[in-house]
């Protein structure tokens, strides 16, 4: 088995982001990135994650796409379970609360989402569930 697994690229990720200001290079390069702290929905310990997002007014916005895997993303159970959460975006840490969009809030920010960064459009056709969108909004 092979030592370069999810966790191994994802602190690879971590380390460049603080290291650097929050900016990062390679698949992430000149993409919005944060880092997403929750609590394990049944660990209860802190899990640190990088995320793609986009700013609407004052909120961040993540997308559980997992790359149109067929299931959510670890940390979007997380979220569910425990909403208060932090984020590091650039150099600053910041408290907040993660809250899933629906209806129309949902569709305009993943139809948003699609059109700003087509990868998203792609993960989309690789899955039938309908992608969650978490809004997180300081505390």
């Amino acid at each position: 088995m092979s030592d370069s697994g999810p966790g191994d690229f994802n602190q690879r990720i971590i380390e460049e982001f603080r290291a650097n200001d929050g900016v990062v290079g390679g698949p992430f390069e000149g993409a919005p990135l944060l880092l997403l702290h929750s609590t394990g929905a049944r660990s209860g310990a802190e899990r640190v994650t990088p995320v793609v997002y986009r700013a609407d007014g004052d909120r961040w916005v993540i997308f559980a796409s997992k790359a149109g895997a067929p299931d959510n993303p670890d940390w979007f159970h997380n979220l569910r379970a425990h909403p208060e959460a932090s984020i590091e975006v650039g150099t600053e840490t910041v408290p907040v609360t993660a809250t899933v969009a629906e209806g129309e809030e949902h569709d305009r920010l993943w139809e948003a989402q699609k059109q700003d960064m087509p990868g998203f459009a792609d993960y989309e056709a690789k899955t039938t569930r309908r992608i969650p969108v978490v809004v997180l909004t300081r505390r």
